[in-house]
């Protein structure tokens, strides 16, 4: 072989090693995706979620305009309802920003601006529960926070530290600093 020959060989192995090794160094900047290309989850707009009660029957509905399964198996959702089902005869109606439902678990955590209506037939006994944070067990028909919550029934409003309300039996337990204001 000519010295010539020996050196275009070596030059084009040299290219070759050069392009190979710039072509696996940029492929790795690509790496960092935006998002997970692993999880699989879904999203729904306008979401409307069934739950139902021990016998398969209706027992609560949950709408959203935004649902979203996360990767930590909990669906997260925006702008959501909540209401139970006329059989029920549960007439409360849940209002909340977010909520977390978490597979597994029995309770939706609701957050920001939470607003807990009673939507009876009289006027008369309208009454509504306002937070930022609340814990639902739609199935036990349980809400319970520790955080400030406002009562108002009609013109009386009551605030406290902490509730628990049984919505299926319309009781409501408040756990400390309670404070009123009930005009006749």
């Amino acid at each position: 072989m000519s010295p010539r020959t020996i050196i275009l060989i070596v030059t084009l192995s040299a290219l070759a090693f050069g392009s190979w090794y710039l072509a696996r160094s940029s492929s790795s900047d690509d790496e960092a995706l935006p998002f997970d290309p692993v999880h699989r989850g879904y999203y729904l707009k306008h979401a409307r979620i069934l739950g139902t009660g021990e016998n398969g029957s209706l027992l609560y509905e949950i709408e959203a305009v935004h649902a979203e399964q996360q990767a930590d198996e909990r669906i997260e959702f925006s702008d959501v309802r909540i209401h139970y089902a006329p059989d029920s005869g549960v007439p409360w109606v849940v209002n909340a920003d977010e909520a977390t439902l978490r597979e597994g678990e029995p309770q939706i955590i609701l957050r920001g601006h939470v607003k807990i209506s009673n939507h009876s037939e009289t006027s008369d006994h309208e009454a509504e529960i306002r937070t930022q944070y609340l814990e639902l067990d739609p199935k036990l028909f349980i809400a319970q926070t520790d955080a400030r919550v406002q009562l108002r029934f009609g013109s009386r409003s009551v605030t406290a530290t902490g509730m628990l309300a049984s919505l299926n039996d319309d009781r409501i337990e408040l756990k400390s600093n309670v404070r009123g204001k009930i005009v006749p």
